[in-house]
């Protein structure tokens, strides 16, 4: 069928050609037009990584060896930046917290410099040293509610001013009770890292998705945006969809992760003011952003903090989101009124930021 498309096509434009030759017209785009009509087949690669499925859209004659590319680098980074890989950068500043600096790798030290700057804008309602809090609740495997008292003796071990960034690549953790988790900003990592390939790789276009984390690569033919669809946090449907040129999106919901015990459920983005789950009002927010660390930590530093308080640290960082509230109303921040779209009935658009 492709070849039968493909003799047809090429047959038509040698038409074309010789009528307007023929008019005295050098036609340049009809080749250029008839490629771009004829889309190409993407290379396509789902892995595992991050704790999430690592999917991948490629195009370009370099896709397949692109996409094997971006997953070998999602791989290696995780294997930089997760506390639970013992020789990783971050097992390492945890096993020597308290102690001196300690050489990390450039990429581990640009993340971490990244995710300080959202943890300081936003005041520490996002922040990387939430691991002894996180390890409390347990939410991957044994999730449960924590005694009080143990919450609030926990909670002084949680402040992003105890890790300290040093020269050429080191860092240390001020105190010995301090603890990294880059958890809540490893998938959107992980997309900067699978866009860094295809950058490297010469890809026409492409687009990598880690959970709830998304990267965009490259222009789509004639100007078409990337269609994002967002999650209707009370169902597996849509709630929306959000058409993009670039950038990244990610999304934090009070659904990914949750228990209920003896009536009470709790989710797992933690207020690291309270030491339990963060209650804003808000069920799901998603962030724009110009990385995908931005656009992780970002959309947990507004989950935390609620409507209202997220404005200023969206502008800060030139970002956008989309926030969803627990009476279903939505919300978007005017710099994406016209690229979101509604499509959930149970929900209703009530303004724009």
């Amino acid at each position: 069928m492709r070849k039968w498309l493909q003799h047809i096509s090429n047959r038509t434009a040698r038409r074309l050609t010789l009528l307007l030759a023929a008019a005295g017209v050098l036609l340049l785009g009809t080749a250029v037009w008839l490629t771009l009509s004829m889309e190409e087949e993407p290379a396509t690669l789902t892995t595992f990584a991050m704790g999430s499925y690592v999917q991948q859209t490629v195009y370009g004659s370099q896709g397949e060896e692109a996409a094997q590319a971006a997953s070998t680098a999602v791989t290696e980074l995780e294997n930089r930046i997760s506390w639970r890989v013992e020789d990783s950068d971050i097992a390492l500043l945890n096993q020597e917290a308290g102690k001196d600096f300690q050489e990390i790798g450039s990429q581990t030290w640009e993340i971490l410099q990244t995710a300080l700057q959202v943890c300081q804008q936003s005041g520490g309602a996002f922040d990387v040293t939430i691991a002894p809090l996180s390890w409390l609740w347990n939410f991957d495997e044994n999730p449960h509610l924590p005694e009080a008292d143990t919450i609030a003796a926990f909670l002084p071990q949680v402040n992003w001013e105890n890790v300290l960034l040093g020269e050429d690549n080191t860092a240390a953790l001020k105190t010995s009770s301090t603890a990294l988790d880059l958890g809540a900003v490893g998938k959107g990592a992980a997309c900067d890292t699978a866009v860094a390939v295809y950058q490297e790789s010469g890809v026409d276009r492409a687009v990598v998705a880690v959970g709830g984390s998304i990267g965009l690569w490259g222009e789509k033919p004639f100007g078409d945006p990337w269609r994002v669809a967002l999650r209707d946090p009370a169902t597996d449907g849509s709630l929306g969809e959000l058409a993009l040129q670039e950038g990244f999106v990610s999304t934090s919901g009070s659904y990914e992760k949750q228990f209920e015990e003896d009536g009470t459920t709790y989710h797992h983005i933690l207020d690291p003011d309270t030491g339990y789950p963060a209650q804003s009002g808000l069920v799901s927010v998603t962030v724009w952003s110009s990385s995908g660390v931005l656009s992780d930590a970002l959309s947990t530093a507004c989950f935390v903090l609620g409507l209202e308080d997220s404005l200023p640290l969206l502008e800060e960082f030139a970002s956008g989101a989309v926030f969803v509230t627990e009476d279903n109303q939505v919300y978007v921040t005017e710099n994406l009124q016209d690229a979101f779209s509604l499509t959930a009935q149970d929900y209703t658009l009530a303004g724009t930021l």
